[in-house]
């Protein structure tokens, strides 16, 4: 305790904190690209910028070319989509994804009927653990470019999953933020993450099969042309070149900006259904808040390309 008096009334003893309220700059598209209406399907957008649900889609049905190239355009403009009573099978799930590129193996994650599927099963025995803000296998020098989830059983209530837009992270820096961060790279690593479960020797296996990579604190998306945030707290775990206590306090603060709800679409799962995203330009925090309830979701992941 001290016996200093505080001079209330002056108000003098306010903290000094950076603030934000009132207009974020909230874009969807790229600028210069104009808005076109979709002719295949009907879009249903759940917030200004990031997210959307797709009707009129049977993803139990080949995707031709046409409504492909639809699909494309909604994805880049919404960055996350989702579909809603597709009973499709496990080829079906992987026909999808295929349509994109190469199908990515999760070297650390339960496997699913095939080792492109990931299997993420939770009930009272094994609790959601994803309920952190990410961006998936950063650690890899090539990260996903995206990711196809089915949810086939949902829990009585619960189990939402959130994604960030990190183009919106990235516009609403600071300006002096965006000139320290500029060409910056960070390094990212499975470790502190998955690394947990493994014994001293398959670590040090894995730590060579997958050496800690290095990405910049901001990539341009390869398509759009737009500038994103891409550090996530799961595997980022310092940047280069600064001292470790300045790089930490850079880290948390730029962490932070996926947490903005301005950024941010909430989707709450039903049987069947489906969420497409762009591992390029979002994080995404699945809600561990059904626990002891039973939970199933298959991910399939498309491999992506080396960040710049």
């Amino acid at each position: 305790m001290t016996n200093q008096t505080i001079d209330y009334l002056s108000r003098s003893y306010a903290p000094k904190r950076k603030r934000h309220a009132g207009i974020y700059q909230l874009r969807r598209l790229p600028e210069g690209v104009e808005e076109q209406p979709y002719t295949l399907f009907t879009v249903k957008p759940l917030g200004p910028i990031i997210g959307a649900e797709i009707e009129g889609v049977d993803l139990s049905q080949p995707v031709g070319p046409e409504l492909q190239a639809e699909i494309r355009r909604a994805f880049l403009e919404y960055k996350v989509l989702f579909f809603r009573n597709q009973d499709i099978t496990n080829e079906q799930h992987l026909a999808f994804a295929k349509l994109w590129g190469e199908l990515e193996k999760h070297p650390f994650l339960p496997q699913g009927n095939t080792e492109e599927v990931t299997r993420f099963a939770k009930d009272k025995n094994v609790t959601g653990m994803e309920n952190i803000w990410h961006t998936d296998v950063t650690w890899r020098v090539n990260p996903a470019f995206g990711s196809v989830l089915r949810l086939s059983e949902v829990p009585p209530f619960g189990g939402d999953t959130l994604w960030s837009d990190q183009a919106a992270a990235y516009d609403n820096l600071p300006d002096e933020v965006k000139e320290r961060i500029d060409g910056l790279k960070a390094i990212h690593d499975f470790t502190p993450s998955f690394g947990r479960a493994l014994t001293p020797e398959r670590l040090a296996e894995k730590q060579i099969e997958f050496p800690a990579a290095e990405h910049p604190v901001v990539r341009t998306h390869p398509e759009t042309g737009r500038k994103t945030l891409f550090v996530n707290a799961a595997f980022t775990i310092r940047i280069v070149g600064l001292e470790p206590e300045e790089s930490e306090e850079l880290l948390q603060y730029l962490f932070a900006q996926s947490r903005i709800p301005e950024y941010q679409v909430r989707f709450h799962w039903e049987k069947n259904s489906i969420a497409f995203w762009d591992n390029r330009a979002t994080q995404h925090y699945a809600v561990s808040d059904y626990f002891p309830n039973v939970r199933v979701a298959e991910r399939v992941s498309i491999v992506g390309d080396i960040p710049y």
